[in-house]
């Protein structure tokens, strides 16, 4: 349990005012905060005693100077006192996850991982992929590093043990088998071609292979195959055959040499520079289930010991922790970390010990070694990346006439067919690339715009972000980032209803760019509009106009792929859906008497009585519906 202090702080300049607070700070474990003048976190600390550890910033000796910077800037602090110092830990990763400080070791680009998960809840249950929580009854299995890495495994699944993918609205209401039957993917257990015992075998062994025990699966299914021979019945060998030459193809190639290995987290930290990359590989059940590069927010004088410490504590506060991490350096605090990650355990499935260990020779050694390798390159890569794009973005700026080099560009662009199922998209970029999880779609509303009309599209969707740009801002929101740059797909037109939203809201000092293509579209020749200039060209082969391009594209994508989602959803509405005192139960008893929508707008008020759940009443609304312009 936590209780926040509600000691009210005076504002005082830096040391001052943390000696004013450590009189009065508890001698507890607990969570400390310092922010700056504007209010924006500088740092998150924990501590076994609150009240020492704040001592110890008042009284002036620094081991680096960005500490005494910081302490300079410390404008308040605030206090959260917790039972125990394993209880500071988690909230200490939860607070810098959550608030990003400036002076902390922050962990970025920390997406879900995809896993797989077998049902529990249904008599024939289905595979597919999951993110999140593990709210559904189930086995779950993973992280897969990637998309494609769980894509794979779960064709293999489909291929080796014809489970059903399909949803459970889909299963209840099939009559006979649908295509991945037909391709030998499915067993078809919704129209009984298999039985629910056996399906349940082939469900019990896709689990026995997601735990590592492929070799004992497929020596079953060899002696399968080999009866089936004998039997003359070769149709059914080969079936079998095909089933053991998946299973092998993805044994073979995830196979892990250590033995020992059969669930671990292999970490490498490896800096340079004042930055520094995370390798974390996957291995489950002796399988690898691929690896992901991290670069967390790290300062020179960050120790790996100390960027390796902070990076788990961030990376496994909302993840499942594996029973052992392997790692290249011992992580500051070690123990304390592995307290904390077997009680977080305990909660999840009553296990007790997660260990941490760096090996020093042998089979977990040389994982780790290959982890490292991999932490080192990757490093190398994004610096050489880092390097060029900062050239890039300086050109960006000398073009465009901007004070500084911009840390974010927004791209805007709009999607739609003769004005219908009207998108906009926003796409964010900056020195570290293009920042998707900050892209953003706004589904055009405005029912007083012209189809078709793209200046009315773009100026709902600027009045849209930035009148909540606005709104974030007088509520003092955390994380509100102004762009440096609007890139506009248009040109003089759009960009001028662009200006007039932003100097409406008070926002006409953020520099809006129109980028206008070419006479016949061709990439090369966009002619580029910016307020107070005449129109202009890049040379063919700047680097910063390829680099407009892609953004450009990007926006493209993104606003397409979004216009797509849109009128796909729109193709499937039901009509049924519209229609008051319709809900799920009595729309699926009407599909199931009259087998479509049309079937029911097609059946008289007497044929829509006889469907349970169906009054006269009802029945005359939904004949109504169907029919406005005819009186019964």
């Amino acid at each position: 349990m936590t209780e926040e202090s509600n000691l009210e702080t005076p504002i005082h300049a830096g040391a001052d005012l943390i000696r004013d607070e450590a009189r009065r700070a508890p001698d507890k474990p607990g969570v400390y905060r310092m922010y700056g003048e504007d209010g924006t976190c500088l740092y998150v600390g924990k501590a076994r005693s609150i009240k020492k550890r704040i001592l110890q910033y008042a009284q002036g000796r620094f081991h680096t100077q960005r500490i005494g910077l910081m302490v300079s800037l410390t404008r308040s602090m605030e206090l959260v006192v917790t039972a125990s110092e394993t209880e500071a830990l988690l909230l200490e990763s939860n607070f810098i996850k959550k608030l990003k400080p400036r002076f902390n070791v922050v962990l970025r680009d920390d997406k879900s991982f995809a896993e797989l998960m077998i049902r529990k809840d249904h008599r024939a249950p289905q595979v597919r992929k999951h993110r999140g929580s593990h709210t559904t009854p189930g086995d779950y299995f993973g992280p897969f590093a990637s998309t494609w890495a769980v894509n794979r495994t779960l064709n293999t699944l489909q291929k080796a043990f014809l489970l059903r993918s399909c949803s459970d609205s889909v299963y209840e209401t099939r009559t006979r088998p649908c295509m991945l039957h037909q391709i030998k993917r499915c067993s078809a257990p919704c129209t009984g071609l298999i039985s629910l015992e056996d399906y349940a075998g082939l469900v019990e062994e896709a689990s026995l292979f997601l735990r590592g025990k492929s070799r004992a699966v497929i020596s079953r299914l060899s002696g399968e195959m080999t009866a089936a021979a004998e039997a003359m019945d070769f149709e059914q060998a080969a079936r079998v055959r095909d089933r053991i030459r998946a299973l092998s193809a993805i044994a073979m190639e995830n196979s892990v040499s250590a033995d020992s290995v059969a669930e671990a987290d292999v970490l490498a930290v490896f800096s340079e520079g004042g930055q520094a990359c995370v390798q974390v590989f996957f291995y489950r059940g002796g399988q690898n289930w691929g690896g992901r590069a991290y670069f967390p927010r790290v300062d020179k004088s960050d120790t790996d010991a100390e960027i390796l410490s902070a990076f788990l504590g961030q990376f496994y506060e909302d993840k499942p922790v594996p029973r052992l991490i392997l790692s290249n350096v011992v992580p500051f605090e070690k123990e304390l970390l592995e307290e904390a990650f077997s009680m977080k355990a305990r909660e999840v499935d009553g296990r007790r010990v997660v260990s941490i260990e760096r090996p020093l020779r042998g089979d977990k050694h040389a994982l780790v070694d290959h982890a490292l390798t991999n932490a080192r390159e990757a490093l190398g890569r994004k610096m050489a990346e880092g390097s060029a794009q900062g050239k890039i973005l300086a050109e960006v700026c000398e073009a465009f006439g901007l004070d500084g080099t911009p840390e974010r560009i927004e791209v805007y662009d709009n999607a739609h067919i003769q004005g219908t199922n009207a998108v906009g998209g926003m796409i964010v970029a900056g020195p570290e690339g293009f920042q998707k999880s900050q892209y953003r779609k706004f589904n055009i509303r405005g029912v007083d715009l012209t189809p078709g009309d793209d200046y009315g599209m773009m100026r709902e969707v600027m009045r849209r972000r930035f009148s909540r740009l606005v709104k974030d801002e007088e509520e003092g929101a955390e994380e509100v980032v102004r762009p440096d740059l609007l890139l506009i797909d248009g040109g003089a037109g759009q960009l001028a209803e662009v200006q007039a939203v932003l100097a409406d809201l008070g926002l006409d000092d953020i520099l809006a760019v129109g980028v206008a293509k070419g006479p016949d579209r061709d990439a090369g020749m966009e002619r580029f509009f910016v307020p107070g200039k005449p129109p202009f060209m890049l040379p063919l082969k700047s680097p910063a106009l390829y680099y407009i391009q892609r953004l450009r594209d990007e926006a493209h994508r993104f606003a397409n792929g979004a216009h797509r989602t849109r009128r796909s959803m729109d193709i499937k509405k039901n009509p049924l859906d519209e229609i008051e005192g319709v809900g799920p139960g009595r729309k699926k008893a009407l599909l199931h008497a009259f087998g479509s929508a049309k079937g029911v707008g097609r059946a008289a008020v007497v044929d829509l009585e006889k469907v349970d759940g169906i009054n006269r009443a009802l029945a005359e609304r939904i004949y109504g519906f169907f029919h406005p312009q005819t009186q019964r």
